[in-house]
């Protein structure tokens, strides 16, 4: 009678056991999920990322120098005139 009273007791005990384990285990699989989601989002922003930067690379080497040159002598200008402007609101 004891020993099924004790086998009973030890049961008892690893159905406890395993709801813990179910029930971490089902925590660990949704981080792993929310974490495997997490990659995606970070690959696919990776990717923009790295398609943009192939855009970039692509423009400039279509620049040519003179190109480069009027660039700088637009934006010359408007830095001149800037400073114009500051030079003007500060007296």
């Amino acid at each position: 009678m004891q020993q099924l009273q004790a086998l009973g007791n030890k049961l008892e005990l690893l159905l406890k056991k395993y709801a813990t384990l179910q029930a971490e285990n089902q925590r660990l699989k949704e981080t792993v999920s929310k974490q495997t989601n997490s990659i995606d989002k970070l690959h696919q922003k990776l990717s923009a990322l790295e398609d943009g930067m192939a855009g970039i690379h692509a423009a400039n080497a279509v620049l040519t120098t003179s190109d480069k040159n009027g660039m700088r002598k637009q934006l010359d200008t408007v830095i001149g005139e800037i400073d114009k402007i500051l030079t003007t609101l500060d007296d």
